[in-house]
Parts: structure tokens; sequence; C-alpha cells
């Protein structure tokens, strides 16, 4: 008897309002392409590129997120507090420390399947905060009582401590795909033991941009080293991540694809 197979779409980073439209516009026809059975949007960038204000986290469960995800820049806005401690579809990163507001994972079900999601962030090159591996190990233990379809979104600036963490978790989860650069890359695979990977899911906003921001305040703060805050670029816009498929009664991936819509 041939094993049932749920799809996962796992989208990069929203930047602003053009990374938002680019959801309004696009993401309904992505998930119908691809036939998705359960969809994660990292949102942490929505609000002018820092933070998630409520109204994006209302508009993007309305178009399609079944979890958003996030990182260092989910406290960024403070509206997003009482949300974060009372909602199961929204994460902060798993390893930020007591007594840190909100969930670091979440099991949702859909369908006739239970899917966990998992948000970890890393430390090297960001804030010394607690150790993700273990943080990870601990959660994905306990979900792994209710079901095998876990996915991992891992915020983190270094490809090293990516890979890293996906190697340690191999055969323990779907899939981990990394969030945070806003650049995609080309390394999507699956793991020995039957891990999907990805360094970095990419950018869902201006593409034609650096991290999705204004390319001339970019250069201008290279040039300068003055501390200047990016400002979000305008232009056409774009919706970056993976879609996933795996095993639905033993978590393996069997498949996953990036892709730009």
């Amino acid at each position: 008897m041939k094993s049932e197979t749920v799809r996962v779409l796992m989208i990069g980073d929203v930047s602003g309002s053009a990374g938002m439209g680019a959801l309004f516009v696009g993401l309904s026809t992505l998930m119908k392409e691809r036939k998705a059975d359960f969809v994660i949007i990292n949102g942490e960038n929505a609000a002018g590129g820092f933070g998630i204000s409520v109204a994006d986290y209302r508009q993007m469960l309305q178009l399609g997120a079944d979890v958003i995800t996030s990182g260092n820049h989910i406290w960024q806005k403070e509206e997003i507090y009482p949300v974060l401690s009372s909602s199961e579809d929204i994460l902060r990163p798993i390893n930020y420390p007591e007594p840190c507001i909100g969930k670091g994972y979440t099991i949702r079900k859909k369908g006739a399947f239970e899917f966990a999601v998992v948000n970890a962030q890393g430390r090297m090159s960001m804030a010394p905060i607690d150790d993700p591996l273990k943080r990870l190990d601990q959660a994905v233990r306990e979900i792994r009582k209710r079901t095998p379809l876990i996915f991992v979104d891992f915020h983190a600036e270094n490809p090293e401590e990516k890979e890293a963490a996906a190697f340690f978790l191999d055969g323990k989860v779907s899939a981990v795909a990394g969030t945070h650069t806003h650049v995609q890359t080309a390394d999507e695979r699956i793991l020995p033991s039957g891990t999907a990977y990805i360094t970095d899911l990419g950018l869902t906003g201006v593409t034609d941009a650096v991290i999705g921001s204004d390319p001339q305040k970019s250069i201008e703060r290279q040039l300068t080293q003055l501390p200047m805050k990016s400002e979000v670029a305008s232009g056409e816009a774009h919706i970056q991540g993976v879609a996933i498929e795996a095993d639905a009664a033993t978590g393996r991936a069997v498949s996953i694809e990036r892709f730009t819509k």
C-alpha cells in the first residue's frame, strides 16, 4: 500500500509592505499550484522591515498561513506581545530564555494530520541566548510523542550553524529551513536520514535589492559606516521558499524544491 504524503510550503522572511503585497497577490495561486496542505511563513520583518504588527499577523492568516514563525525582530512591535502570549499560530524562537513571552513550538491539526512547527534562533554573530540545539532536542522529543511531521525554522546568520543544526536533527524532523539572511540558497537537499534542508529560504519582498532594502541606503551605510536605518525597497516583489513533500506516517521527507514566485 502506498504511503500517504503531505505537502508543506515554508516561505522566507516577509519584508515590509512589498512582501505583504506579494503574499496578497501570489500566495493563493502558489498554494493551489503546489497543492499545499500546510503553510509556514516567517513574518518577523513584515512591519516596515522590523517586527510584525497585529494587522500583518491577521492578514497572513487570512491569506493562508497556518503558522507564522519569527526571529530576533519579533520583539520590535510591542503590540504583538499579547498575540504572542495567547495564540498558537505565531512563534518566537524557542531558545529565548525565561521569562520571555510566547511559544517556541506549536502543533496544529489540519485535515487528518497534526503538523508541528518549531522556531529556533542561532547564536553565531547573533544574541547569546540559550543553546538552540539543546532546546530543539527537548522539544522534538516531546513532539514526536504526538506526530512525526515536524518542520523547523532555524533563524540564524551563520551557514555552519544552520547545517550543524540540520545534521543534529536529521531523521528526527521532516525539515530544517534556515531564515534570516534574506538570500535564497541553492543547496536544498534531503539529508542521509530523511530530513529536508535548505540554508536559507530567501525573501518575500523585493529581491532586486539589498536583502530587501533600498540599495542606495545600504551603499551609503557601507561608504560612511554611519548607523543609518535600512529602508524597505519598493518595486516588484516575489515569494521565495521551498515546497516539501513528506511521508505522513514516518515524517521523512520525500522531496524538497525551492521556488521564486
